[in-house]
């Protein structure tokens, strides 16, 4: 197969595959006995390994973040005609084109889609892990890619880029190994957790109200999917699903229908505790006061609609990332579909990211 021809087979049927490792120490200490990261890759490292950029995912999406599943090759959680979250702007010839780039997609520790997760085995007890796992930051996360990275012959990023809780990891990438990419992309996101103080604690109140919850215990007596079901209804309207459905539901039953349609395989394969864990990793999570480590240049891209990343949010961001002497420059997508615009309207902003990646290769 020509380098061509396997780039074009790698962008358009990727395949999820695991990476293991022993003994990871957390930040606080406590060693997970095994490590297991999900991951994709599109297109072909360099000899040098310099030509990688590392894609990280959301809150509650996964790895897949480029191409479709054939008939094999799909991860947990997914199937088969599947598509990245990111197909627009990850492939040949796209913003971030894997003809030139080695992109590495990696599951987040504590998520649910094949990493090591509250729903892992734990080799010390035989049984899940559940509430019981160990608490860790969203520094872990990164460091927990690094290793992966390494693994693969990764030598340094061309960039890290992602959206939402995938934009949290890209800058703390840039304060935890500041020399290791020549930029991030930090989309629909911010530098630091914004959310309220007591967010784990409601979040573990509203997951209670499901007669199976048990303490997190749930393993063994059906699990919690009505009420992930519900959650997940609601956080994908928060999000602005129904902008995105509406030209092809505009009525509203049947766009409801498809919402719930939407929502009811997440519930299915997303481990409950896995929401709290990373909500709880978030706690700790403000790059803001090591600014002045960034070396990277900064794309920090927000969407005009969205409710959770406001555009409002980023002139005091700018301004302090200015005034570190970072290299950082705004873009703000025009769009109506809210904190899911970075995806399913990708080709909104895809210019500004090409743009910038050009630049970035031009560094190595």
């Amino acid at each position: 197969m020509t380098f061509a021809a396997a780039t074009r087979a790698s962008a358009l049927e990727p395949e999820s595959r695991l990476f293991a490792a022993r003994d990871f120490t957390l930040e606080s200490g406590v060693v997970l006995p095994e490590l297991t990261l999900a991951y994709e890759t599109y297109g072909t490292l360099a000899p040098d390994g310099r030509n990688a950029v590392l894609s990280t995912h959301g809150y509650t999406s996964s790895h897949h973040t480029a191409g479709r599943y054939g008939a094999t090759g799909a991860g947990k959680g997914h199937k088969a005609g599947d598509v990245g979250s990111w197909d627009k702007l990850i492939g040949p010839g796209k913003a971030i084109d894997t003809g030139l780039l080695f992109v590495v997609a990696s599951n987040m520790l504590g998520s649910s889609y094949g990493s090591t997760n509250p729903a892992t085995i734990d080799p010390n007890t035989g049984r899940p892990y559940g509430p019981d796992f160990p608490r860790h930051t969203v520094g872990d996360v990164v460091r927990a890619q690094k290793v992966l990275l390494d693994h693969l012959g990764v030598n340094h990023l061309v960039a890290v880029a992602g959206p939402s809780y995938g934009g949290y990891q890209a800058f703390q990438w840039a304060v935890t190994f500041p020399d290791f990419m020549h930029g991030i992309v930090a989309v629909v996101t911010a530098p630091k957790n914004s959310g309220a103080p007591d967010a784990t604690s409601k979040l573990i109140e509203r997951l209670a109200e499901d007669r199976n919850w048990n303490g997190g215990w749930y393993y063994d007596n059906g699990g919690v999917v009505g009420v992930l079901t519900k959650m997940r209804v609601a956080t994908l309207k928060f999000y602005g699903i129904e902008a995105q459905l509406s030209p092809q539901y505009p009525d509203a039953a049947p766009r409801e229908a498809a919402i719930l349609q939407l929502a009811e395989p997440w519930a299915q394969n997303f481990d409950a505790n896995s929401l709290v864990v990373l909500r709880r990793a978030l706690e700790t999570y403000d790059t803001t006061p090591q600014f002045g480590r960034i070396k990277a240049k900064v794309l920090y891209v927000l969407s005009r609609t969205d409710k959770l990343f406001p555009p409002a949010i980023a002139p005091g961001y700018m301004a302090a990332l200015g005034a570190a002497g970072v290299d950082a420059r705004y873009v703000e997508i025009d769009t109506e579909l809210g904190h899911l615009a970075s995806g399913a309207d990708g080709d909104k902003w895809a210019p500004a990211l090409k743009a910038f990646m050009a630049e970035l290769m031009g560094q190595s």
